[in-house]
């Protein structure tokens, strides 16, 4: 399997597969609340976008980085999304990051959305898909995020040698810059943040699921997934 790491920016419009990662705290969020009994994920494009569409649709929940903001019901932390009943519901998400990437290569055969919580799922998936080539979209940092190019050089390793260690992968993240950012945001007082949000960007191969998006009514939305999606084509499988 041949692998290309690159950001947002330089990211194909329509590679064959892409796996989206965002460690902190995008998809941590995502996975985490998927668990949690979420049915499904719709990414907005706008803070707007993502406002109208929970007012649309009375018992969705919106989800945004930075802090918190009226009409949001978590500001992306995977620590206060304990304190929320998201079982069947769905979920429109906006950051900064992931959810940009995502939309980005929403046009791939196979879009994969990734943190190291699915990270051993997620590689499964790509054993199955037999895709000669994957490309991955390391959304932090103009592509240049240490913990999430940490995640995803610990899922292509994983492809080809499933018993591969996360100790050191996991490592790089926690001393990332981004995970710098958020103890200094806890130290401070910031709300939005929780102190144990980066420990749970950390928790490696702990969800038994993959999380694919696809198109489905014109929106990218994300579900939970156990194997490739028919065809390879995220635009061909609504059901995913």
């Amino acid at each position: 399997m041949r692998t290309v790491f690159t950001g947002i920016p330089d990211a194909p419009a329509a590679p064959d597969v892409a796996v989206v990662v965002d460690v902190m705290r995008a998809f941590t969020v995502a996975a985490s609340a998927l668990r949690r009994g979420a049915e499904r994920i719709v990414f907005a494009e706008t803070r707007r976008e993502a406002l109208a569409l929970k007012a649309r649709n009375p018992g969705w929940l919106a989800f945004q980085d930075g802090a918190p903001e009226p009409g949001f019901d978590l500001a992306n932390s995977p620590a206060r999304l304990r304190s929320l009943d998201v079982r069947g519901r769905t979920i429109v998400q906006k950051t900064t990051a992931g959810t940009t990437g995502a939309l980005a290569v929403a046009d791939a055969g196979l879009v994969l959305c990734a943190s190291f919580l699915v990270a051993g799922a997620t590689a499964e998936v790509l054993r199955r898909a037999g895709a000669p080539a994957v490309t991955f979209v390391v959304t932090g940092g103009d592509g240049r995020a240490e913990e999430d190019l940490a995640c995803a050089e610990y899922i292509a390793a994983l492809v080809r040698a499933p018993a591969t260690d996360p100790g050191p992968y996991l490592e790089r993240a926690r001393r990332s810059a981004a995970a710098a950012e958020l103890a200094e945001a806890v130290r401070r007082g910031w709300t939005g943040v929780h102190p144990e949000d980066v420990e749970l960007c950390l928790e490696a191969d702990s969800a038994p699921f993959a999380m694919a998006a696809a198109r489905l009514d014109g929106r990218l939305e994300l579900r939970a997934v156990d194997q490739p999606p028919l065809g390879l084509n995220s635009r061909d499988a609504p059901g995913c």
